[in-house]
């Protein structure tokens, strides 16, 4: 090489050096300096400076791409989105030599694109910038799916302007901008954005690099949203096994709780297998209430409270349950937190109570106890139907005791030792007048009283109560002078007998009980006849002796209108004088009887002078007929007297003993 091309080539290099490099007009004026010139010059300072600007370009690109190649080992290498995306709008920020560079999210749902991250920014309220639909020139992007760039953004389209972005946007400084969408096949995800504060002119290069980088964020918004779909799905999938976890616990306890009951109610167990079989398998109290809220059957701790008292919202429960055929469920405040009644199409039997537990009850706890509610009615209906069978044999055995067939004694007998009872110890009678719906459960309730060795059955309309005499006396019985046992005690409990039937039945019931005999044919007929009489005059709740009221039973043998209209027919006009007028003539007539007719005797009984009386005897005759006084009427007259007085003193008489 000569030493013109040397220093030639030299001078291309000086002049050819730095990252701009100098234009081909300054290349030809430093080969002209070194003596080349014309044609020659100009072509190899054209060539020297495209050279020179390809390799700005080259070195630019692989700023460029290396850029790009952080950023997809990111993408690869970062698991937290948030952070990621920090990491790209800051990149995005240095290599477009931006004021400000930020990211901002659309919802498809509100249509509103949100700032999600930005670098640059010096205003707090540009960092939570929300831009509503059809707004800004974020949303221009998302519409066109393009990237847009502005020289001065407040000479942008009017109708795009809004006063919340425009403060914004002026709080920056905000002159020129540039959006690219992140797009995500035909969804678009969010909007990337550089801007300066000084008017400046985005070239090409400058878009495609911002949009590349818009689509590595678009990936890491996809993904972050599928990680985000992942987690709910995660989740959905985590709760649907813990409730097919609990479905099968649930079940799982279902088919123990059935398999102890079919076993509970085959071997004939009662209501107590049914309530340890609860509460064992939910784990919390139970307890099983007959018809009258009495406890028939407890476990797990209802048992320790002593007797249960449901309050308003228990009662309305069980009755809502009663309707529904459902378990109920009640709230935290009382201790019964479930309830299932236990029924047989129109009959109620009582409820199932359930306390709380650890767990809450789900659907199958709850079918669950309304299939051990519909066992409980089931075992019920049982025990009902043995009961029923029991009281008609009973009834049977009652009926030929009573009818006294000598013919069939000893067979009578023979049954009766089957069933344990002895026929020879039975020599205390009860009858029971009990409305004839309710006789069937007043004798279920006396039955259970009662025990093996009496017998409880009807007979001609009354519940009779046979047992064995126990040789005790019981509170309020007869004694002799000398403060010990009569020869001949009442029945023992008879007054117990008839509160608890009267109870069973919720209904006022009369009881009349015969003296100790072993005749029971002579003691049935002496209570029956004194509860005909007490029913005529109207008492339907009393304990009664037949000793008592034999004088009227032995003569009297009616109904309560024969009666009524005999005592209404013999001295019914007495007690009208008395109404209407307000005399005393009825008491008169009640002392004259009982005085055997002496009128002195009268006076001085009633505390009255003898001519009073005779006055008042006088006014008799006029109401009663001068011949009141005969021996016939006047024994009709006592009769009727002392029948009316009878009952005035029973039916207003204090509650009975």
């Amino acid at each position: 090489m000569s030493i013109d091309a040397t220093t030639a080539v030299t001078t291309l290099l000086e002049a050819a050096q730095g990252d701009s490099g100098r234009s081909t007009a300054e290349l030809y004026d430093a080969l002209a300096a070194v003596g080349i010139v014309g044609d020659d010059g100009r072509r190899l300072a054209d060539a020297v400076g495209r050279a020179q600007r390809e390799h700005v370009r080259l070195r630019r690109r692989e700023q460029e791409l290396t850029a790009l190649f952080s950023s997809a080992r990111e993408l690869a290498e970062v698991r937290e989105s948030a952070a990621l995306l920090d990491r790209l709008v800051e990149r995005a920020h240095d290599m477009m030599g931006s004021d400000l560079t930020y990211l901002s999210e659309f919802d498809p749902v509100t249509r509103e694109l949100n700032v999600r991250t930005t670098t640059g920014s010096v205003s707090p309220a540009f960092r939570t910038l929300r831009v509503p639909p059809g707004r800004g020139l974020a949303s221009v992007v998302v519409e066109t799916r393009a990237p847009l760039t502005v020289l001065r953004y407040d000479e942008y389209r009017e109708e795009r302007h809004d006063p919340s972005i425009d403060a914004a946007v002026n709080a920056e400084g905000i002159v020129s901008m540039l959006g690219v969408p992140m797009l995500s096949g035909d969804d678009v995800l969010g909007v990337l954005f550089v801007a300066t504060r000084a008017e400046y002119s985005f070239a090409p290069e400058q878009i495609a690099l911002l949009s590349a980088l818009a689509d590595h964020a678009s990936i890491v918004l996809q993904t972050a949203r599928t990680l985000r779909s992942l987690q709910r799905s995660e989740d959905e999938a985590r709760r649907a096994l813990d409730r097919l976890t609990e479905h099968l616990a649930e079940r799982d306890r279902s088919n123990t709780v059935h398999q102890e009951l079919v076993h509970a109610v085959l071997a004939g167990g009662g209501f107590a297998p049914l309530a340890g079989t609860l509460s064992s398998a939910l784990r919390r109290a139970v307890a099983v209430i007959d018809e009258h809220g009495v406890v028939i059957a407890a476990a797990g701790g209802f048992l320790d409270r002593g007797a249960l008292e449901l309050d308003a919202e228990t009662r309305a429960a069980v009755e809502e349950s009663r309707h529904s055929g459902h378990c109920v469920l009640l709230g935290e405040q009382g201790a019964v937190r479930a309830v299932s009644a236990l029924v047989a199409g129109t009959q109620r039997f009582g409820a199932v109570l359930l306390g709380d537990g650890e767990f809450a009850l789900g659907p199958v706890d709850r079918r669950t106890i309304e299939r051990a509610a519909q066992v409980g009615a089931l075992l019920a209906l049982q025990q009902q139907a043995v009961a029923e069978a029991e009281h008609r044999v009973q009834s049977e055995l009652v009926a030929e005791l009573l009818a006294a067939d000598p013919q069939r004694r000893g067979d009578v007998e023979r049954r009766a030792r089957r069933l344990g009872v002895v026929v020879d110890e039975l020599d205390s009678l009860t009858a029971f007048s009990v409305p004839g719906e309710h006789r069937a459960a007043a004798s279920r309730a006396l039955a259970g009283l009662v025990g093996p060795r009496g017998l409880v059955g009807e007979y001609n309309g009354l519940v009779v109560v046979l047992a064995p005499g126990s040789g005790s006396v019981p509170d309020g019985g007869p004694r002799d002078a000398a403060g010990g046992p009569d020869p001949q005690p009442a029945a023992p409990g008879a007054d117990e007998l008839r509160m608890r039937a009267a109870a069973a039945v919720s209904a006022p019931v009369l009881a009349v009980r015969a003296p100790r005999s072993a005749d029971l044919v002579s003691a049935f007929e002496a209570a029956r006849r004194t509860a005909r009489l007490l029913a005529a005059l109207g008492v339907d709740d009393l304990l009664a002796d037949t000793d008592d009221y034999l004088p009227y039973s032995a003569v009297l043998d009616t109904d309560e209108r024969a009666l009524r209209s005999f005592i209404d027919g013999t001295i019914g006009a007495v007690r009208r004088y008395d109404d209407d007028r307000g005399t005393e003539l009825l008491r008169t007539l009640r002392a004259f009887v009982r005085c055997n007719a002496s009128p002195t005797r009268t006076a001085r009984h009633l505390t009255f002078h003898t001519n009073t009386i005779l006055q008042r005897l006088d006014r008799l005759d006029r109401v009663l007929g001068d011949d009141w006084r005969g021996d016939e009427r006047l024994f009709r007259l006592g009769i009727a007297v002392r029948l009316d007085e009878l009952r005035d003193q029973l039916v207003g008489a204090a509650p009975p003993r």
